[in-house]
């Protein structure tokens, strides 16, 4: 199979995996749209099943009457990198602006990732599960006026009190850290009665089931919904689908591990403090609405004892060198597939020269040039073989004259021509393999890393994620395989070589909407090769004309 046949099989190949993707997609039931008038605090209270210690609490209804998140009232908790609304009723941050990020259409406005409606139902639930103790569907006591953290304040802590029970105080404590994405829930029980508790404390995320972005390049779209992690089970992503029919697989008990609500480029975790034993669920709980979560226990709180039980919520963005410093197993959220092996590196490799030049796309550029004089040696082998087939062209033609109806005994006599000539046929196509799993690896490492979110290059290039708004960058690769065509050994067949020039023309409308970075990179690896083609082909056929004479 020669680079023609090669690059013809591969553009048929991606058509195959586009079309499969689209029909997945389109096969798939279409999301119920969710209405602001959805009532996202109407989730009900999850119930331990699996007795997460001994003596389990039943679940509490919430109180009839309870606001909802409507009608609830709020505060508003302002941090170096948020801006939290936490509802009343609950305590639960039912929206979170990052002030750090943008939003994808309108960059005058911050992203928000918790949303109460407005285009998603998304919100971070917490509460108890014990006899007349506060839920997320139980009004709480907010403090008074906006909370600011101050300069010179490393953290901001706000205290919101329960209505007090049969003698039962129950106050919920979130702390804001500065320049951090954590926000410490923690359960401060006061025992006055005459019984003892044993509770539970659930932390979970409700969201519907839409993608939070339109993120989509033919077909590949990225995963929306929860994850779960355990030490012994490691990372399980959960469909919705899936949850919603009832046969959702992840771990349900551990002794570690933590719940997640994962979306392209941000993400919301529960992170459960210490080895406790502990309880995971996901469940359906209205209309295209889901709460995934994670019940821990309490331990025992004799009358006239009080007890504490907390858990640090992270919710921001998949920044992959600082999800791994807080907790194990958190940075698997940035998810590159079964390419892993090649992007994680790859990227690490990228953000380290990042380090050093400041911009992303230098850093492409550099990485580009750096995988090319890694392959420099099997590139050369390539164009050395394409080189001396140019050369050969004229006899091939001759061949083809002499044998153009036998094609089994023209097969034969330029099969024997490259072995006198010692010419590998398939050498041409080694640079296209190799390049093929770097692309892809590059492709979702430009696609799944936030890092590249809204980063400029230069000039028109201010989203490297993004397709190029002029298409500027395209028309240039086109160009460039232009030029490396032409460089080629003109194919014999007529028709194959019409359609090898009209490669350069499908890929540049391909390209048109692939992320600017990875068309950067294209480029770069493109000029790269036209030049030491160039080369050796120019000193190919200076050896072939000095050969001549004598």
């Amino acid at each position: 199979m020669d680079q023609r046949r090669l690059v013809l099989f591969l553009v048929f190949s991606l058509s195959l995996v586009m079309l499969w993707n689209a029909w997945l997609k389109q096969s798939q039931p279409a999301p119920v749209a969710v209405t602001a008038t959805t009532d996202i605090e109407g989730a009900g209270v999850p119930t331990p099943t699996t007795g997460v210690t001994p003596g389990a609490a039943t679940a509490v209804p919430g109180a009839p009457g309870v606001a909802t998140a409507s009608t609830a009232p709020r505060m508003v908790v302002r941090t170096d990198l948020m801006v939290a609304e936490v509802s009343a009723q609950g305590g639960d941050i039912v929206r979170l602006e990052l002030t750090q990020h943008k939003a994808t259409a309108d960059k005058t406005k911050n992203f928000v990732l918790f949303d109460d409606g407005a285009i998603h139902l998304y919100a971070a639930q917490s509460g108890l599960i014990g006899e007349n103790l506060p839920t997320h569907k139980t009004t709480f006591n907010l403090p008074q006026g906006e909370q600011v953290m101050k300069e010179g304040e490393d953290r901001l802590v706000v205290r919101l009190d329960a209505p007090e029970q049969d003698g039962v105080k129950v106050t919920k404590v979130m702390t804001f850290h500065r320049g951090n994405y954590l926000v410490d829930v923690a359960y401060e029980i006061e025992n006055s009665s005459e019984r003892a508790l044993s509770p539970h404390a659930y932390y979970q995320l409700t969201r519907d089931g839409k993608p939070a972005e339109s993120v989509e390049a033919f077909g590949v779209t990225t995963f929306t919904g929860p994850a779960f992690y355990t030490e012994a089970e490691k990372f399980q992503k959960v469909q919705f689908e899936e949850i919603a029919e009832g046969n959702a697989k992840f771990v349900k008990q551990a002794s570690d591990g933590w719940i997640a609500m994962v979306q392209h480029y941000f993400v919301s975790a529960w992170l459960p403090q210490g080895g406790t034993e502990r309880e995971f669920f996901a469940q359906k709980v209205g209309n295209d609405l889901y709460s995934a979560g994670v019940i821990v226990p309490v331990a025992a709180i004799e009358p006239g004892q009080s007890g504490r039980v907390e858990a640090s919520l992270y919710a921001g963005p998949q920044e992959q060198d600082k999800l791994e410093d807080i907790a194990p197993g958190l940075d698997l959220v940035v998810d590159y597939g079964w390419l892993t092996v090649i992007a994680a590196p790859l990227f690490w490799v990228l953000s380290w020269i990042h380090s050093l030049v400041g911009n992303w796309g230098w850093a492409i550029i550099i990485v580009t040039i750096l995988i090319k004089l890694i392959f420099f040696p099997l590139s050369a082998a390539s164009y050395k073989s394409m080189a001396k087939m140019r050369v050969l062209g004229p006899r091939m033609q001759r061949l083809k004259e002499l044998y153009g109806n036998d094609k089994a005994k023209m097969q034969q006599e330029m099969m024997e021509m490259y072995r006198k000539e010692k010419i590998n046929p398939l050498g041409g196509c080694l640079p296209i393999l190799v390049q093929i799993p770097v692309f892809i690896s590059l492709y979702w490492v430009l696609l799944g890393s936030v890092e590249m979110r809204q980063a400029s290059w230069l000039g028109w290039i201010q989203d490297l994620s993004a397709k190029d708004p002029y298409f500027i960058l395209p028309v240039i690769m086109g160009v460039s395989m232009l030029i490396q065509m032409k460089l080629n050994p003109t194919p014999p067949d007529p028709i194959q070589a019409k359609v090898m020039m009209a490669m350069p023309v499908i890929f540049t409308f391909m390209f048109l909407w692939f992320p600017s970075g990875l068309v950067l990179y294209w480029v770069v690896n493109n000029i790269l090769s036209i030049a030491q083609q160039w080369q050796i082909t120019r000193m190919i056929e200076g050896e072939k004309s000095g050969a001549k004479p004598a």
